[in-house]
């Protein structure tokens, strides 16, 4: 008469762990059935009344008990058979990624971009041989191989023959020369209308400014100039571009350094900017105009400086009229020339600086940023 099957004696060990799973109620249920058969059985319990106990059939406790003496405590895991087998291969799934990446006008459809039905469609009609996948199955796929749907970005590539020689003269005036460093730029058009913004205010009850249909103030431009090496900004507001007053700025800047000694002027190719008259008084004055390259005013360092000034000035606000934004800007201009290194000014010019930059996604000194793997 054959034996009844029973598990081997217990370790300290083996029955103190058993113990643990059965008590503290795993939240697998397959460790915590089979640990009930081992404790069960060393209890004394035969096959059946331990097939009753856990519901299970008679033959799976004794595969169980049987695989515990062969290896302990290891058949406690589960040997899953793997799941459904793949219904795509590799190469398969290559070809999905492909396709999605590929505009849909190369492949002769007529549309910019694909839908996750219209690829699933144009898989199962247009490829050879057919991928049959649902849309569900599709969108997970593509995730999995980091593919995701992104919003299309534009920049625009610079024309300018002269482009490095100009950036590397901006570089050299900023690292080897930045106390004799200056930037000019004009900053508007500024209206004299309500501005959205942010500030703080009860939760759900945000602060509200009044909606104008008729301006009839026109607009102004700051004129606007930036000492690198003092980190001070001024300027004054002028209702027009123009070149008496871009000569008025770059007099004020020559003024800023009355040693006679050469300056180094970044500017835009604004035409107000490139007059004759105003290019033979700076060859006499000793005022060397450094001209950033064409799409390329983020190589201008003034441009940084705007951030801030648009956030503090004129976000959440709602002026009257243009003296009084005036006021409110110069006013703005005296607290930032004596709070240089305030947190929040150094903030707001990072996220302008990377708003400016990222445009061309091109970092300073026109090296491009690495390729996203």
């Amino acid at each position: 008469m054959a034996l009844p099957v029973r598990v081997r004696r217990l370790s300290e060990q083996e029955g103190q762990k058993l113990q643990q799973i059965v008590r503290r109620g795993s939240t697998n249920s397959v460790r915590f059935r089979r640990a009930m058969m081992l404790l069960a059985s060393a209890g004394g319990s035969t096959v059946p009344v331990i097939a009753r106990l856990v519901q299970a059939d008679e033959d799976t406790v004794r595969d169980v008990i049987h695989r515990f003496n062969e290896i302990g405590l290891a058949c406690l895991a589960p040997r899953w058979a793997g799941g459904r087998p793949r219904l795509l291969s590799r190469d398969q799934e290559d070809l999905v990624v492909q396709t999605a990446t590929t505009r849909p006008t190369a492949l002769g459809r007529p549309f910019t971009r694909w839908s996750v039905r219209k690829l699933a469609d144009h898989l199962r009609r247009s490829t050879s041989p057919s991928i049959v996948i649902g849309r569900e199955a599709l969108r997970c796929l593509l995730a999995r191989r980091g593919i995701s749907f992104q919003r299309t970005k534009t920049w625009k590539e610079p024309p300018d023959p002269s482009f490095e020689s100009k950036l590397a003269r901006i570089e050299y005036a900023l690292n080897e020369r930045a106390e004799r460093t200056f930037a000019f730029d004009e900053f508007g058009p500024l209206g004299v209308r309500p501005t959205a913004g942010s500030c703080w205010a009860g939760r759900g009850r945000p602060e509200r400014l009044p909606a104008t249909f008729r301006r009839t103030h026109g607009i102004t431009y700051f004129h606007g100039c930036y000492s690198v090496g003092g980190d001070t900004l001024w300027g004054v507001n002028r209702r027009r571009k123009g070149i008496d007053h871009t000569w008025a700025a770059l007099r004020s800047i020559r003024a800023a350094r009355p040693d006679g000694a050469p300056v180094y002027v970044i500017l835009d190719n604004l035409c107000a900017h490139l007059n004759w008259k105003i290019r033979r008084w700076a060859v006499r004055m000793k005022v060397e105009l450094c001209f950033t390259p064409t799409y390329a005013s983020w190589a201008n360092p003034i441009e940084a400086h705007f951030g801030p000034l648009r956030q503090f000035t004129l976000a959440n606000s709602n002026h009257p009229n243009h003296t009084v934004q005036t006021r409110a800007l110069h006013a703005y201009l005296r607290w930032r020339n004596q709070h240089t290194r305030h947190p929040d000014v150094l903030a707001a010019q990072r996220r302008e600086r990377a708003r400016v930059r990222s445009e061309k996604r091109i970092r300073w000194g026109g090296k491009p940023l690495p390729a996203a793997a």
